[in-house]
């Protein structure tokens, strides 16, 4: 759901995790795509799912306590697993070995090799974290069934650090401090009983920031004293007002955080605790997205969402002035790490031609950053692949849709190609201007891409990013319907051979344009989406409890709302359904139920209309497992090349 936007950036915020990729591609302002008129290559091969999904994803960067070892997880195995990557580029070490569940890393332990690192089961999002000891044995530091935990950070000392676990109560999570020490005795240091989003904790110990959601698009900012109790509101104001935590300065003193507070765009503040005088930080014309410091408290790390891409700038923590960030050729740098003494910093970087890499560099270096991991599978030719390009067109109100466009080289007005509508999930996620397996391997296959951010995504501004709410399956898919000139216009795309395709809430855009606009796309590739609305809101995890508000605020109250509701589900409406469509559904998932897909193929199938249908049981809400990759999007590539 749109809130889910916040979250996903809060973690950021928190863990300075590996967040995408993108490209340095310019934006184009017009409706018509900025095409390469150079003639169309006969080498470039037709390379198989296989090689797309065999690349490798990385996640994750933690300095092991001498600085040689950076702790990643990758899924070289087919499954996500932790691993040691050498700085000095010998051979990285595998550290775990499930074949089953997504096991992704955490940190490394300050004083020896001790590790965290977190895992579901099957994809149901009900994660533990765990450590591996010395001798290679794992202790789940959160046990029991049905909770769901998470690490939320180091004390300044690295003698404990901080768990959110909701085993006390379903619907809210509490905070825990850990000990290093023998058996990990913990104590509860932060009881969750008013539904608040527990964040950052200060260096001191003394206090924890929090986060109130009053709607989709509003939110209260606190910080607490943990001893007392005692809570202070940061961010009192009148409207529509959202505001995130970042991070506490090294010296106790400020509360950093980003808001839109007087503004269209985040932009980051500081609020001095002592006081409670605030300062702005930093500004730009689009959201700030992240802000933290540096493991040792020298340096502020922020980014920017700058028209789908993110742009990193890094600060002196103490006088705020710019520090030289680093820089990588052909790539946009995505996260920083740094190492135990600042001195080195770990990132990712990612061009639309290759995957996200680990990159290493001294900080103040005059050299290049050094590569340590090639993701992309070595039998695929970056060269070959498309750069993905912003393109902005008007929609059916002549306000500015932007989005990215993938072209294979082979189109040419003589040559038209079929065409895909991509729909991100959320709603209120972002197409990003990077790479994409599936993407590549579509265009790669004689697809061009458009992946639209309608109204409703998230770093246009709040105006652009509230202009859906209530209007999900309406203000929206015009957006996406409207699309379908732009695509027209630039004179390589087939008029009548344009498909939707979308997971999640993309999944829904799918199923809901088959169903309220017919006639307009030839196929549609739904991956997990929802199609009834009131089951959905009915049946939200309990940890979703505190959100919830929220969400009906975005989404409607189907105590109070069912009629709208079910006028956007499609499932209401699937007799309107008559163009073929495929549907994949992971057996595990928690948000979208199978007995959604169930019923909507059911249903569809009535019609006389065909629908593959494809159900994996060890999957969750997004495939993990690369076996199911491959089988799922090679029945995707082989349902268009059937229909579309």
């Amino acid at each position: 759901m749109k809130i889910l936007r916040y979250f996903l950036l809060l973690n950021i915020s928190l863990m300075l995790m590996a967040c995408g990729s993108e490209t340095d591609s310019e934006p184009t302002s017009n409706n018509q795509a900025v095409v390469d008129s150079a003639e169309v290559s006969d080498s470039i091969p037709s390379y198989p799912i296989e090689d797309f999904m065999n690349s490798t994803s990385y996640g994750g960067a933690s300095f092991s306590p001498d600085n040689s070892r950076i702790l990643v997880h990758n899924n070289s195995t087919g499954i996500f697993n932790v691993y040691a990557i050498q700085v000095d580029g010998s051979p990285a070490v595998q550290l775990t070995s499930s074949t089953s569940d997504a096991t992704l890393a955490v940190s490394y332990f300050a004083e020896d090799e001790r590790f965290l690192y977190t895992a579901d089961q099957g994809g149901n999002e009900l994660n533990h974290l765990y450590v591996m000891e010395l001798d290679g044995e794992a202790t789940d530091l959160t046990p029991g069934d049905n909770l769901k935990a998470a690490f939320s950070g180091w004390a300044a000392d690295y003698q404990s650090f901080y768990v959110q676990s909701n085993e006390r109560d379903p619907r809210f999570f509490d905070v825990y401090r850990y000990q290093v020490a023998v058996g990990y005795p913990r104590e509860l240091i932060y009881l969750n009983e008013d539904g608040f989003f527990p964040a950052s904790i200060s260096g001191d110990d003394k206090y924890i920031a929090l986060v109130a959601l009053n709607t989709a698009d509003d939110n209260d900012l606190y910080f607490e004293e943990l001893a007392s109790g005692e809570r202070t509101n940061i961010t009192p104001h009148e409207g529509n007002v959202s505001s995130r935590p970042s991070d506490f300065s090294p010296d106790n003193e400020y509360l950093y955080y980003t808001t839109d507070e007087d503004s269209e765009y985040q932009h980051l503040m500081r609020y001095e605790l002592a006081t409670g005088e605030k300062e702005e930080v930093l500004s730009v014309d689009w959201d700030i997205a992240f802000a933290s410091f540096s493991r040792e408290g020298n340096y502020l790390v922020t980014g920017a969402n700058v028209d789908a891409r993110t742009e990193i700038s890094i600060f002196d923590a103490e006088t705020l002035d710019p520090v030289t960030a680093p820089s990588i050729d052909g790539a946009n740098i995505t996260s920083v790490r740094f190492s135990h003494d600042d001195s080195d910093i770990a990132m990712y970087g990612s061009g639309s031609q290759f995957p996200s890499d680990l990159f290493i560099q001294a900080m103040g270096s005059s050299s290049p950053p050094t590569r340590l991991t090639r993701s992309l599978h070595e039998n695929i030719d970056p060269e070959h692949l498309a750069l993905a390009e912003v393109v902005r067109f008007p929609s059916y109100d002549d306000l500015q849709i932007p989005g990215i466009l993938y072209v294979p080289p082979q189109a040419t007005e003589n040559n038209k190609l079929p065409a895909l509508v991509w729909v991100h999930g959320g709603p209120g996620g972002q197409s990003r201007a990077g790479y994409n397996g599936l993407i590549q391997y579509l265009v790669n296959q004689g697809h061009v891409v458009y992946a639209i951010n309608n109204r409703g995504s998230s770093g246009y501004g709040k105006t652009f990013y509230g202009m859906d709410n209530k209007r999900h399956g309406e203000a929206d898919l015009g957006d996406v319907v409207a699309s379908k000139q732009m695509l027209i216009d630039t004179g390589l795309v087939d008029p009548e051979r344009i498909g939707i395709i979308g997971g999640s809430y993309g999944g829904y855009m799918v199923v809901a344009a088959l169903a309220f606009a017919p006639e307009e796309f030839s196929v549609g590739v739904d991956i997990f989406g929802v199609t009834n609305w009131l089951r959905t809101l009915e049946s939200i995890p309990p940890w979703w409890e505190a959100q919830k508000t929220a969400l009906y605020d975005e989404m409607g109250d189907p105590a109070t709302d069912r009629e709208r509701l079910e006028r956007i589900s499609p499932l209401f409406h699937a007799e309107n359904i008559v163009k073929p469509m495929i549907v994949l559904q992971g057996a595990n998932d928690p948000r979208v139920l199978q007995v959604e897909s169930d019923e909507m193929v059911a249903a569809v199938r009535r019609n006389d209309v065909h629908v593959d249908y494809h159900v994996y049981p060890d999957e969750g809400h997004g495939f993990r497992n690369r076996d199911n990759q491959i089988q799922g999007y090679k029945a995707i590539a082989e349902f268009l090349n059937r229909y579309l």
